[in-house]
């Protein structure tokens, strides 16, 4: 059984030593890997753009004052084209302009090394905060999370901050408010994925918490406002539509996301049918909040699966969104063993291995098939990510529900014989 088998682990000092370190070193290897490849060394030097090259593309937009150019589509491509030194792949930008800001001091260093800074930095922070929060159950969620962790590093996005700053806010809202407050802030940098956690926060009347993350936001508006002029928000804006048309045309790489949306455009549904099915677990995924804070569990659970389900809720998530749902299941694994039978937990991990895989798989199958070059939108691959992650939703509400029945109305044990 999976479960048992590496739950087993956190007993056993050595093994969980050694299954730390097998996995840092992978991690470590893909890393020097990635930097090379970043760097355009040897073969790589005509190889397509991956998302930290879009980074590094927007950081040097700051400093030369048109970062609104991002945001219009036909500027942006002229720009990856340029950077790519021919045809490439277009990587759409809608991230708002705090993003930007964060990223301007990666324009003063090669793309390579950008991208070797930008990942060891987030994947430290991310380690440590999932280090804090699991104890013994690390290596178990390193096992578990390593797909996600692997093609979050392949592609240099930023799902290791996201992770370490929804953390935080995890580690702090119960005797740190201020602190929990400024990290849901700083997630305006993504903020579809703290839906979950401010609904939570809104709940449990977090209000020192809410309170610090709207200065945050505010604040940080205002600043990007002074730097960029008004127009930076109608720019974003224009292209948040702009994107919105191009998921409705099936124009993303809808095999590397995990939203239920994308699952059930590549399985046929028309583009509303699929919009709504979104909406429909998301309302589910919020409802298992508001059970989970308004009931009598542990805070750790509660947290858990609040943060589990946040990338449930928009249809824009993709699989290097995951590392936050291994935090989630950090915080929920303590509870998890005495609420779920041994077969839910070996479904919950494999529905978590699985969605982290599948991305990675599909990618090297296309490449190996069709070219490193081919483009996805072109063959078909079924977005299955976000039908394992709807099962593991609705696996996470069966376990709620069960574990806030008055006790009069669960199974009562059998009466011990005397």
């Amino acid at each position: 059984m999976l479960a048992e088998t590496l739950e087993q682990v956190r007993f056993s000092p050595s093994k969980r030593t050694t299954y730390v370190r097998f996995v840092l070193a992978a991690l470590a290897a893909i890393v020097a890997f990635k930097t090379f490849w970043f760097a355009r060394w040897g073969g790589w030097a005509d190889r397509e753009l991956a998302d930290f090259d879009a980074f590094h593309i927007v950081a040097q937009r700051v400093w030369r004052g048109d970062l609104d150019q991002a945001y219009h589509f036909d500027a942006l491509l002229k720009m990856q084209m340029e950077a790519a030194g021919g045809v490439t792949g277009f990587m759409p930008w809608t991230y708002p302009p705090q993003y930007g800001l964060l990223l301007a001091p990666f324009a003063f260093l090669p793309v390579g090394v950008g991208y070797l800074l930008f990942t060891t930095a987030t994947l430290a922070l991310y380690l440590l905060a999932l280090r804090a929060i699991s104890g013994t159950n690390f290596a178990l969620a390193l096992v578990i999370l390593f797909p996600a962790l692997a093609i979050t590093i392949g592609c240099g996005q930023n799902g290791f901050l996201t992770g370490a700053l929804i953390a935080l806010v995890c580690l702090n809202v119960d005797r740190r408010q201020w602190l929990a407050g400024l990290a849901l802030g700083a997630m305006v940098i993504k903020p579809h994925l703290a839906i979950a956690l401010g609904v939570y926060l809104l709940a449990t009347r977090r209000w020192l918490a809410l309170a610090t993350a709207a200065v945050v936001v505010v604040t940080s508006s205002l600043i990007c406002t002074l730097l960029f002029g008004w127009q930076i928000w109608i720019a974003w804006l224009g292209a948040i539509r702009e994107s919105a048309s191009f998921l409705e045309q099936g124009f993303y790489p809808l095999f590397r996301m995990i939203s239920t949306y994308a699952a059930l455009y590549k399985a046929g549904l028309p583009a509303s049918a699929a919009f709504w099915g979104q909406v429909v677990v998301g309302g589910l995924a919020l409802l298992a909040v508001l059970v989970g804070a308004a009931r009598g569990l542990s805070l750790k659970f509660a947290l858990g699966i609040t943060v589990m389900v946040s990338v449930m809720i928009s249809p824009y998530a993709y699989d290097y969104d995951l590392p936050i749902l291994g935090i989630g299941l950090a915080l929920a694994l303590p509870d998890l063993a005495g609420m779920a039978s041994s077969r839910e937990r070996d479904v919950a991990y494999g529905l978590i291995l699985f969605a982290g895989a599948y991305g990675l798989l599909q990618s090297g199958r296309l490449a190996v098939q069709f070219g490193q070059k081919a483009d996805p939108s072109q063959h078909f691959a079924p977005a299955l990510g976000g039908f394992a992650l709807m099962a593991l939703l609705v696996l996470l509400l069966r376990v709620l529900w069960r574990g806030t029945q008055p006790a009069s109305v669960l199974p009562q044990a059998a009466p011990v014989a005397k």
